[in-house]
């Protein structure tokens, strides 16, 4: 089930929120909710929420030894070899066997092991709450079936954002919902709708189209140069939207019932430098590694050699989080050596150039990491780059020329979309509203209206709409 499907908007959705309302009080709301929760992760994987069910109880029984003394360090070593051993397993084992069985010319004896949904994101929130509470940072919760809805809320259990326990703590057990709550929450879970169904499907569905509907080496190499080069914007643009648009999702739904989730995207390609990117793309993510993994390792407060290690092992760590595949794990790397060339002469060379050069350079370079990041096999990474630059069999074909024309203005205007020129305009009728009680009136109606129509239009294009995936659901 995903958010953006019909059945989930107009059925899932509403019967949760008018079970929630009903509820009078926290304890039977968090009820409805686990129920709501453990549903919506069974309806892909009903084998798999015992997992997640085991590793809530595993974890909320570390914390609470911990708690009562004694070695508290062997808990959080026993939590750790749980919860990294079982994303191990379930994500790794097979990656490992078959490169090890690779270098001797075996055959892996490992079957297939299948991926659970949303495994890296709900084993990364239980784990940052026993390594707080092993730091005192938070108390350990009593209940069990408190921790064991905090780590499946359907809202954000299957794609993210990362929740921090120690953000969401207070309002697990005692939280209230107003009419502010609900109208921000609405509004926000419709601008996520509206990137998931206006700009994330319809930039796949020609990144896809422009190579035959496979990302295989045969699709790359007969396809042209300029079926390559919008291909990957168009990819570009699908995985932001589709990624922030999931977020925008989870926060608003969550704001709906109480809780007040991080942000996850502040217009990432907006940024002027690698760093800057990173601050802005994922921030849940790049803030529980450098929390739990690149400050206890030393940070930056070290010798120049030992930031670069730590820097390196922070790197390699994000590209193999986001799967079990030496391309995911060069392009962790491809950012750490940009990172590094800021660090040593780059950014400071940035920062006395025009802003246009930094925006444009982060746009070279995570054009190229999306390329890293698109395809698993290297040979196919090769002619996609090889293809770009005149290695393609044509120049162009007709084929590609019909799909460029047809989406003329999909891909400008999705760039400017991913773009805060949006929040700006809000912002200054918001200004101007203050000024004229004209202005203020019908920026009131326009804001009342306009999440009732992108939901129209989004119900509109979902109809028999067969293209909706969602791509993090893989990680």
């Amino acid at each position: 089930m995903v958010f953006s499907s019909l059945f989930f908007l107009y059925a899932f959705l509403p019967l949760n929120l008018l079970l929630y309302k009903l509820a009078k009080t926290t304890p039977v709301r968090n009820a409805v909710l686990l129920v709501f929760s453990l549903v919506f992760y069974a309806w892909g994987e009903p084998v798999y929420m015992l997992l997640l069910i085991g590793m809530a109880f595993f974890d909320w029984l570390f914390a609470r030894l911990m708690e009562r003394g004694g070695n508290r360090k062997l808990w959080l070593v026993l939590a750790v070899i749980v919860n990294i051993g079982t994303i191990g397993v379930f994500k790794y084992l097979n990656f490992l066997a078959d490169n090890l069985c690779g270098l001797f010319g075996a055959v892996s004896p490992i079957p297939a092991i299948a991926l659970p949904i949303g495994i890296s994101f709900y084993t990364f929130q239980l784990l940052s709450y026993v390594i707080d509470v092993y730091r005192g940072e938070v108390k350990a919760q009593k209940k069990y079936t408190t921790v064991l809805l905090y780590a499946s809320l359907f809202h954000q259990c299957i794609a993210g954002p990362i929740v921090r326990y120690q953000d969401v703590e207070n309002e697990l057990t005692c939280r209230r919902v107003d009419f502010a709550d609900v109208s921000e929450g609405i509004r926000r879970f419709c601008i996520g709708l509206g990137k998931k169904v206006f700009f994330a499907n319809t930039c796949g569905n020609l990144a896809d189209s422009l190579l035959g509907g496979k990302l295989t080496l045969e699709a790359v190499q007969s396809a042209d140069s300029a079926a390559l080069w919008v291909s990957m914007l168009a990819y570009m643009m699908q995985i932001y939207f589709d990624f922030s648009g999931y977020s925008d999702m989870a926060i608003g739904m969550g704001r709906m019932m109480g809780f007040h989730y991080l942000e996850n995207f502040n217009y990432p390609y907006a940024a002027h430098s690698v760093q800057d990117f990173w601050r802005r793309w994922h921030m849940s993510l790049s803030s529980f590694f450098r929390d739990y993994v690149y400050i206890p390792l030393g940070g930056s407060r070290c010798s120049f050699g030992r930031w670069l290690f730590n820097t390196l092992v922070v790197w390699a760590l994000t590209g193999l989080w986001h799967g079990a595949s030496w391309n995911f794990v060069l392009w962790g790397l491809f950012f750490f050596v940009f990172l590094v060339l800021e660090k040593l002469f780059l950014g400071k060379l940035l920062q006395k150039l025009p802003k246009v050069i930094g925006h444009l350079y982060l746009w070279i370079v995570v054009f190229f990491g999306w390329v890293l990041f698109r395809f698993s096999d290297l040979q196919t990474v090769w002619a996609v780059i090889s293809g770009m630059f005149g290695g393609a069999a044509e120049a162009i074909t007709k084929a590609t020329e019909l799909a460029i024309r047809n989406n003329l203005f999909l891909l400008p205007l999705a760039i400017v979309a991913s773009t805060p020129l949006f929040k700006w305009l809000s912002h200054k009728m918001d200004v101007a509203s203050g000024n004229s009680k004209v202005i203020a009136n019908i920026w009131a109606v326009v804001q009342l209206i306009w999440p009732v129509v992108i939901l129209a239009v989004s119900t509109v294009l979902l109809v028999g709409d067969s293209y909706n995936p969602f791509l993090y659901f893989q990680f």
